[in-house]
């Protein structure tokens, strides 16, 4: 059996980075945490506005590369706050409402954490003939206050941003399971690039910028701002993808990735067909198994803000097949990640300073 890559200070920084919550347009502690983790790798930090941060090696090189994750992850703001001391809430990014009955929230205040509970009607008080489902309208938080004036005087107020507090498991010995895989887990693995090139000694004909990226959940806003400052040459982008051979998916729509069974390379207009090319060749020559994905018009992920930013970047997608995503219980398989991480570094040994990935050299 291969020896793992990721070592017990890789997996302990995994779990501490999970745990912390880095809602979208909250990311900074998540963010020093990362920072942290990757300083003895990377010679100097660039940061912006709204906290994006990228770890740079060989800051000097003219020609640069990125390899970018997502920092932000999906959560709730309180929009409504009803004289009987219930919150109501509007999404920050895709938060499914169909999962929040039940579920204990935190809500992010001035004064601290307040400990909340999406409540929903007990079972013996719906009508079966017409039971309404979870809405966005209808779902709510209780946080025990008995009116509006109590709820404020706890420091609760339109606009507290509201996340889940699951916290990471491993299942059966290999597979990670928490809140907010999608897609701190591209952070993680980026860094775990940038942990091996060190330890490795691999000294790089070029600079390699380690991208932890904001916004991605509410449009890839993040990523574009960080494109324009970085103007790099090419950037390999991972995120997460979904497994879909759990129930209730279709396979002719969705198409086919599961994980256990490797990363997913995306054929996209968005993908440049040279770099795509030459992530292959370096999973073909160091036997890792890989998937396909066929991704119409879009990737939906900040593979797009790259690539069609400063007059084109030459862009790839190396996603993490990922079950049950945008849920507290978001599943993937250690295997994968591992040859993430793999595929990810043996592309960058691949590559050349100045290469342009032009069809026309």
């Amino acid at each position: 059996m291969a020896r793992s890559i990721l070592n017990k200070k890789s997996i302990t920084f995994l779990e501490k980075y999970l745990n912390n919550a880095a809602p979208t347009g909250y990311e900074w502690d998540g963010q020093k945490l990362w920072m942290d983790y990757l300083k003895p790798y990377v010679d100097e930090f660039i940061t912006d506005t709204y906290g994006t941060a990228v770890g740079v090696i060989n800051p000097e090189a003219k020609y640069k590369v990125v390899i970018e994750g997502h920092a932000d992850e999906i959560s709730w703001y309180v929009n409504y706050i009803s004289d009987n001391g219930l919150l109501y809430v509007i999404r920050n990014g895709g938060s499914d409402h169909q999962i929040a009955p039940s579920k204990i929230v935190n809500i992010h205040t001035e004064k601290g954490i307040v400990k909340g509970v999406f409540g929903w009607p007990a079972i013996h008080t719906r009508s079966r003939a017409k039971e309404e489902p979870p809405k966005p309208e209808n779902i709510f938080i209780d946080i025990g206050a008995k009116d509006k004036k109590e709820v404020e005087k706890m420091g609760v107020h339109v606009g507290c941003v509201i996340t889940y507090p699951d916290e990471f498991h491993i299942l059966n010995k290999d597979k990670f399971v928490c809140r907010a895989l999608d897609n701190r887990m591209g952070g993680f693995m980026i860094a775990e690039v940038a942990r091996l090139l060190h330890d490795n000694k691999k000294k790089l004909p070029f600079g390699l910028y380690i991208t932890n990226s904001v916004q991605e959940e509410i449009g890839l806003r993040g990523a574009q701002m960080i494109a324009e400052r970085i103007q790099p040459d090419a950037a390999i982008v991972t995120d997460v993808t979904h497994d879909t051979t759990t129930p209730m998916i279709d396979k002719k729509k969705q198409g086919y990735a599961k994980i256990g069974e490797g990363p997913v390379i995306a054929y996209a207009p968005a993908v440049q067909q040279r770099l795509r090319d030459l992530i292959i060749k370096a999973a073909e020559t160091n036997d890792i198994p890989f998937q396909r994905a066929a991704l119409s018009r879009a990737t939906g992920t900040d593979t797009d803000a790259f690539a069609y930013s400063n007059m084109g970047v030459a862009s790839a997608l190396i996603s993490l097949p990922l079950r049950y995503m945008h849920t507290t219980v978001e599943m993937v398989h250690k295997q994968d990640v591992e040859n993430v991480i793999k595929l990810i570094y043996e592309s960058l040994l691949q590559m050349k300073d100045g290469d342009t990935f032009s069809y026309f050299d």
